[in-house]
């Protein structure tokens, strides 16, 4: 340890010191006072290491300990919620190519529908046009409100969960106002 060195050259200057004066110097059990003076500096180094030192040493690195594991667990939770949030694109990016596939369908329905009525009448085959278009539209409507429904499921599960766990009130509160102000900007 680095007080060894240091404990020395203040015991070699306290001797050097003391010899200029150790005709003077009294003396208790048969030593001079400068070295029971210097063994008291040694004894009072030792237990201020061993009292002061040692404690503080071990309570930095346990708060060091903590920090890095506050560190740890809010990364694992950040790579979570990344994880959550790329699960919900990719669902989200499937459902709207369903979409697209039932657009698609139905469109390609409407046209075969239109040239089979194209023979009968033109009136008729407005009508029949304008029924399929219809279609297509419960359906595309009928697919948002599914998409609606399951990605609002799956982000409320998970954030419920994830949130559960982290969250408090005023970040409830924070959290409220922000998913409000969500809402309003996607209708």
């Amino acid at each position: 340890m680095s007080s060894v060195p240091r404990g020395t050259s203040l015991c070699a200057a306290g001797i050097l010191w003391l010899q200029e004066g150790s005709e003077s110097a009294e003396k208790f059990l048969g030593l001079p006072l400068w070295i029971w003076q210097i063994l008291n500096l040694i004894l009072f180094v030792a237990v201020l290491l061993y009292f002061v030192a040692r404690p503080m040493t071990a309570a930095f690195r346990k708060r060091q300990l903590e920090v890095e594991e506050r560190r740890r667990q809010a990364e694992e939770h950040r790579a979570q919620v990344q994880r959550l949030s790329s699960e919900i694109r990719e669902r989200t990016a499937w459902l709207e190519r369903e979409i697209e596939q039932i657009r698609r369908n139905g469109e390609a329905e409407g046209e075969i529908v239109r040239a089979s009525l194209v023979e009968r009448a033109t009136l008729e085959s407005e009508r029949v046009r304008a029924e399929a278009l219809d279609e297509i539209e419960r359906r595309l409507e009928a697919a948002k409100a599914e998409l609606r429904a399951i990605a609002a499921s799956l982000t409320a599960t998970a954030a419920r969960d994830l949130l559960s766990k982290e969250i408090t009130e005023q970040d409830r509160r924070r959290l409220l106002e922000e998913s409000v102000s969500a809402v309003k900007g996607v209708r």
